[in-house]
């Protein structure tokens, strides 16, 4: 028997699968209209490939990967494009995103579908069909799969883990699915297994799951993938807790698991690889369970983009004193907003809450500083202290106390005496740190162009100076070749033709100056050329009349003579 180690902290609160995991999963029914949205993984959104009015097939790529961390969307069924528009999401912030809605036709036509083999396949095109097929990460976090199964050096990965802890309370989807299609999660296994060439595969299931633990290993049998059943302990799902629980390696801080030769995918997203790569069966479907305040809670096969409210209908509807719903558990979900919202891949599970359920949290106290918080975390933070960095918004202390080490798992929240909501301050915190990241990375980047910029202009100063002494060279070159052939230069030769036109005009204009001059006994030189100031030019000519003239009409006559004309003067 394996030894299993433990990890720091955990808390034990009330499981609540027994209500919905008795059923089998069933088939939910095909709605009229699906609403796709097309960011459902982490990474940039998908783009859209398809138009409004147009008809596409179930199966049909919609949206097409736009990036390294990026993964495709499809068409859910059969049917017409009737909008591509912001529409409601189930997201925490409650802002719209933009989704592509089809009309179903009933027909549920699907694409062309081929199995590929894998096994004699390039790996490079394994992986791209499973981008293409849109398979990303299943338990929660939605991060596409054909990045996570592509490592690097074949021999980095020794430990390939399947997470089938599924440790949140209420949720059942992956119990069932282990259940009921063991064989299915297991042929997905033996794909990422080719891909990465571990040493080993370990499957985690905790024990409050038998039924599914004796389905895995029962279609385990002969593969040499080991099933260990761990304790039930929240949060012994989370990725770095099962690591540590099945292996003993901690991953580092700051670092993932592939840093340290393991990675670890969720049984959900294998069978999803089966489906797309021996099948030729995009994502366009998942199994999530409705529970909570409902009369009939229940896992069900629900295609993506089906409205919430639809889902819960499925349930039998939620009861009258339904206050609001999570997606997602209880620790780590979310409230909706909107009911209209579609069902996406990181939907697992729907909950209507009512105050028997899920009494309203008592406000909150000052801390106490008890340390309950630290004695819980599954990652060895101090939560107190983060908590004050965060409150005090002193971003820099919070990120030095490795802040980003925090999964958000609640169990700091739950233990609480002060009922102090300690996970919103670490999302706000992270939030705040990312957006002035990004500032400053736009700010380096600004700094960089503009530099650049600079350095740009600069170079294009030199070269202007050097094509201007390249051209100067070139002509005293040409002149004193002139010179030694004892042709004269075309171009100084024109410039001579002008210098001697233009003295020629200067000597034209003071021989019309000396005739004008002729019997005033004013030198030629001194008279003003082109006044264009009658009056001024007329008190210059008097300031030039011999002085002492006796007739006054004649020193008057002879300043006139001297004023230009004014007919021509349009001044008023």
């Amino acid at each position: 028997m394996r030894t299993l180690y433990k990890f720091h902290g955990g808390v034990h609160p009330p499981e609540h699968k027994e209500e919905s995991n008795r059923l089998p999963i069933a088939p939910a029914p095909l709605p009229k209209r699906l609403t796709v949205p097309l960011r459902q993984h982490i990474g940039s959104p998908a783009i859209p490939v398809v138009k409004v009015g147009e008809q596409v097939l179930k199966g049909q790529m919609i949206g097409a990967a736009d990036g390294f961390i990026s993964a495709a969307v499809h068409a859910p069924t059969s049917g017409t494009v009737s909008a591509i528009e912001p529409h409601a999401v189930p997201h925490p912030s409650g802002l719209p995103d933009l989704c592509i809605t089809i009309e179903a036709d009933g027909e549920e036509r699907w694409i062309e579908r081929a199995p590929l083999d894998y096994r004699n396949a390039d790996p490079d095109a394994v992986r791209l069909r499973l981008r293409d097929a849109g398979v990303v990460g299943l338990g929660g976090a939605v991060f596409p799969s054909y990045v996570k199964l592509n490592p690097g050096a074949p021999a980095r990965i020794k430990t390939l883990v399947l997470n089938g802890a599924e440790c949140e309370p209420w949720i059942t989807s992956d119990d069932r699915l282990m259940r009921e299609r063991a064989a299915e999660v297991v042929e997905g296994i033996k794909i990422m297994a080719h891909l990465m060439h571990p040493e080993q595969v370990l499957i985690g299931i905790e024990d409050n799951k038998p039924e599914a633990a004796a389905a895995m290993q029962a279609a385990c049998q002969g593969t040499g993938y080991e099933v260990v059943v761990v304790p039930t302990l929240y949060p012994s799902g989370g990725e770095k807790q099962l690591i540590k629980l099945l292996t003993g390696k901690e991953v580092p801080a700051g670092q993932r698991p592939v840093n340290i030769g393991v990675t670890c995918s969720n049984t959900g997203t294998a069978y999803t690889v089966h489906r797309a790569v021996n099948h030729g069966e995009p994502v366009i479907s998942r199994i999530v369970t409705v529970t909570g305040n409902v009369p009939k809670p229940r896992n069900f096969e629900t295609l993506i983009g089906t409205p919430i409210a639809e889902i819960v209908q499925l349930a039998g509807g939620a009861r009258p004193d339904t206050v609001h719903y999570i997606m997602g558990g209880p620790m780590m979900g979310f409230g909706l907003n909107n009911l209209n919202a579609p069902l996406t891949k990181a939907v697992n599970c729907v909950i209507a809450a009512s105050p028997a359920l899920f009494p309203p949290a008592p406000p909150p106290m000052p801390c106490i500083r008890c340390g309950r918080c630290a004695q819980a975390c599954p990652c060895e933070l101090q939560p107190q202290e983060l908590f004050w960095f965060s409150h005090s918004q002193n971003f820099d202390k919070a990120r030095a106390y490795n802040l980003f080490d925090c999964i958000e798992c609640g169990a700091c929240s739950y233990v609480c005496p002060s009922h102090i909501p300690l996970v919103s301050y670490y999302r706000f915190a992270k939030s705040e740190i990312a957006t002035r990241d990004m500032e400053k990375k736009l700010a380096e980047q600004a700094k960089e162009r503009f530099e650049l910029k600079q350095q740009r202009i600069e170079r294009e100063k030199q070269e202007k100076a050097a094509r201007f002494a390249e051209k100067a060279a070139a002509a005293a070159a040409a002149k004193a070749a002139a010179a030694a052939s004892g042709v004269e230069d075309p171009e100084a030769a024109a410039k001579k033709a002008a210098i001697q036109a233009a003295v020629e005009r200067a000597k034209a204009k003071k021989a019309e100056a000396a005739a004008k001059a002729e019997g005033t006994g004013t030198p030629a030189d001194e008279i003003p050329q082109g006044d264009s100031d009658p009056l001024r030019a007329k008190a210059r000519a008097e300031s030039y009349a011999p002085q002492g003239d006796s007739d006054p009409l004649r020193a008057k006559a002879r300043a006139e003579s001297y004023a230009p004309s004014t007919e021509n003067n349009t001044d008023s």
